[in-house]
């Protein structure tokens, strides 16, 4: 009786070690951990970002940005203008940008790296921004105490207004003005002076004129004294014949 007690016993406790074992040479399972950051999203949630919005879609400025974060260490920093800050742009200024500008203005609001605003007081101008040349491109920042302010060479001392979202891999700040780079919104360089036409009359020297006018009238009056001397030799000659 004892031994048949102990029988199924036995089994529970063999069916029991073998799940034990099975189960310590199967490998952890841990769940996916990796957040995908959508900056339209963010955006969104924000509000007053509408315009913003609908340019990295249509540059495919955003799907460039939400994988550069995903895959990049160094992080990025957006400069995010307000629906109001492009309302107060020259009317038609956007529609009047070729598709390779509408890209390079919205690049222009992209920095490469994570910055925070205490971060800002050590950094070296120019910042490098996702258009390129620092040259063309050009925007540097000057800080007091949290306050940022950004220049390009168009706009000077465009302040940052609010901190919209920031993590370990992104910071996200409100600008109250477009910031306009150099290369598309500067001033155009003056136009050289046409080159003097090979056939154009070359000008008389000053004083020329009076000159020429002088030597006019002395020679008229040299030929009104020959008159008069004539006449008068004839005069004479006729009294003495």
């Amino acid at each position: 009786m004892a031994k048949q007690l102990l029988s199924p016993f036995i089994f529970l406790v063999i069916f029991l070690l073998r799940c034990v074992t099975t189960s310590a040479q199967s490998p952890a399972q841990s769940p996916a951990s990796s957040v995908t950051t959508n900056i339209t999203g963010i955006l969104d949630r924000a509000g007053q970002f509408t315009t913003l919005m609908r340019l990295l879609k249509t540059t495919q400025e955003a799907d460039q940005i939400n994988t550069q974060i995903s895959n990049s260490n160094q992080g990025m920093t957006i400069f995010a203008p307000t629906d109001n800050a492009f309302n107060n742009l020259k009317a038609g200024t956007l529609n009047s940008l070729s598709d390779q500008q509408k890209v390079e203005l919205v690049q222009f609001h992209v920095l490469p790296n994570l910055y925070s605003t205490t971060q800002f007081q050590t950094a070296s101008n120019p910042l490098r921004t996702q258009a390129g040349d620092s040259t063309l491109f050009p925007m540097n920042v000057s800080s007091s105490g949290n306050q940022v302010n950004i220049s390009t060479g168009v706009d000077n001392n465009v302040p940052v207004a609010n901190t919209i979202y920031t993590d370990s891999h992104l910071a996200v700040y409100q600008v109250d003005q477009v910031l306009l780079p150099l290369s598309i919104f500067g001033s155009p360089a003056p136009a050289p002076a046409p080159a003097p036409s090979k056939d154009a009359p070359t000008a008389a020297p000053k004083g020329s004129s009076d000159s020429s006018v002088e030597a006019s009238g002395a020679a008229s009056l040299n030929l009104c004294a020959l008159a008069i001397l004539y006449c008068g030799v004839a005069a004479f000659m006729a009294i003495t014949l």
